[in-house]
């Protein structure tokens, strides 16, 4: 203070001169203000200095908040270049791709020193040419990263993969996070990166393993059920070419199981998609058929394998139900009949020699004109039947183990659409499923079924 008074004194005038000044008072005790101030001196008709002048401007506020932010900026410059191995590799950039930041981290992981970087375009300088990416679609990925970024939309352990500048292949995962102004703007991205360690290394190897595996299948899938199409159809023609000839009533049959059975693996082809079955918007057909076509088809689907296993086929069913015309989703109900028994036929001990078919029908009347046909299907082996790994895959879990695990799921669902439902009961010398449906008779009539 006294320095600037006497500048002023011999002439010299001051501006812009940051003073602090301590308070007195109870209020204000040990707080300082800070003041700007511009002196000049007053001088008399001699031209000799008389006086002088201070005009100042409060500006502690101003202050306060400029000192925080140079305490912040250190604080962030020291955290995000410190050699501390616990802080990641950051680099960040203007709305413009540009690298603002680079810090001690990524100078270690890259090999690329800060003053070598800043200033570059990260998309196509830094990474692409400083530091190699692999493949072609790793910078246009990378690209879409940032800008992603740039609009607010941040992205979370991104696999990130390049070459240092000594050609070694690094493996990471890239975080990035808008940056904003102090007026809450976004000016760029903030990026920051997870060194995949041995055994990240691993199950990433192993979960792009599985997705390439798991793209294979669905490749795989896509050329049967395409393929498959093909032979259905001459099968569909030449079924029509033998229903325009003269059939015995045996030959008629034959032939309606066979189109049946055709119906039904181009039903199943066609809703390939299992997610509408998991979530219940499968949509199911409502056709009128006669139960006995449904029952033929079924049993023509497991007779090789009855024939291979050298077991015998018991059929317990009413004669008047296979001339019952009911409504319903007859594919579907021909799928899920025929999954059953072929896992009863697998499973049955071939010592024992047998699989039975057990129907029991009741009919109700719900109003009239509307008659609701009730059927329990008993689906039975000799012995223990399926192994405790289906029955785990059929109603306790999620994942299934095996593809016979699957089938059982999916019908055991499918049966729930169709608001029917299934058992699998153990007794002591044979198991069986039991399979509930109920199903509206036709208008057009069918006989009678005896309760």
């Amino acid at each position: 203070m006294f320095y600037h008074l006497s500048l002023i004194s011999s002439g010299e005038e001051d501006k812009n001169v940051e003073m602090k000044l301590r308070t007195f008072g109870s209020e204000n005790h040990k707080k300082a203000v800070f003041v700007v101030v511009n002196a000049c001196s007053s001088k008399d008709y001699t031209n000799s200095i008389v006086g002088v002048c201070f005009v100042g401007q409060d500006v502690t506020g101003q202050k306060v908040v400029m000192d925080k932010f140079i305490n912040i900026q250190g604080d962030y410059k020291g955290i995000v270049h410190s050699p501390n191995p616990l802080i990641p590799p950051i680099f960040a950039s203007d709305e413009n791709t540009c690298c603002l930041e680079w810090n001690t981290a990524m100078e270690k992981l890259t090999g690329w020193p800060r003053g070598e970087i800043i200033g570059k375009m990260l998309v196509g300088e830094v990474f692409g040419s400083c530091c190699q990416l692999k493949g072609p679609d790793a910078l246009t990925k990378f690209m879409i990263v940032l800008h992603n970024a740039f609009g607010g939309q941040d992205t979370d352990k991104f696999p990130f993969a390049f070459f240092d500048r000594n050609g070694k292949y690094v493996q990471a995962l890239l975080t990035a996070n808008k940056r904003v102004n102090m007026e809450g703007q976004n000016v760029g991205a903030f990026c920051f990166l997870q060194i995949a360690s041995p055994e990240l290394q691993q199950a990433l190897k192993v979960q792009r393993q599985q997705e390439k595996q798991c793209f294979t299948r669905l490749k795989e899938l896509a050329y049967i059920c395409q393929e498959i199409k093909n032979p259905l159809s001459g099968i569909r023609f030449t079924n029509s070419l033998l229903e325009a000839t003269e059939l015995t009533e045996d030959q008629k049959q034959f032939l309606e199981t066979s189109a049946a059975c055709e119906k039904q693996m181009s039903k199943i082809i066609k809703d390939v998609d299992l997610e509408s079955i998991e979530d219940g918007s499968l949509e199911l057909e409502k056709s009128e058929f006669l139960l006995g076509s449904v029952i033929n088809a079924v049993v023509s689907q497991v007779m090789l394998l009855l024939r291979e296993r050298s077991l015998q086929l018991i059929r317990d069913i009413p004669e008047e139900i296979k001339t019952l015309a009911v409504c319903g989703d007859q594919a579907r109900i021909q799928q899920v009949l025929a999954d059953f028994l072929l896992n009863m036929v697998r499973c049955a001990p071939p010592t024992e020699g047998w699989v039975e078919i057990h129907v029991r029908p009741t009919l109700k009347q719900i109003s009239e004109g509307l008659t609701i046909l009730h059927a329990e299907f008993r689906l039975v082996c000799p012995g223990e039947g399926l192994p405790a790994e289906l029955v785990q895959d059929m109603f306790h879990t999620s994942r299934w183990m095996t593809q016979e695990g699957l089938g059982l799921s999916m019908c055991r669902k499918i049966l729930k659409l169709m608001n029917g439902e299934v058992q699998y009961i153990r007794e002591s010398e044979k198991s069986y499923f039991s399979i509930v449906l109920e199903l509206p008779l036709s208008r057009r009539g069918s006989k009678s079924v005896v309760d």
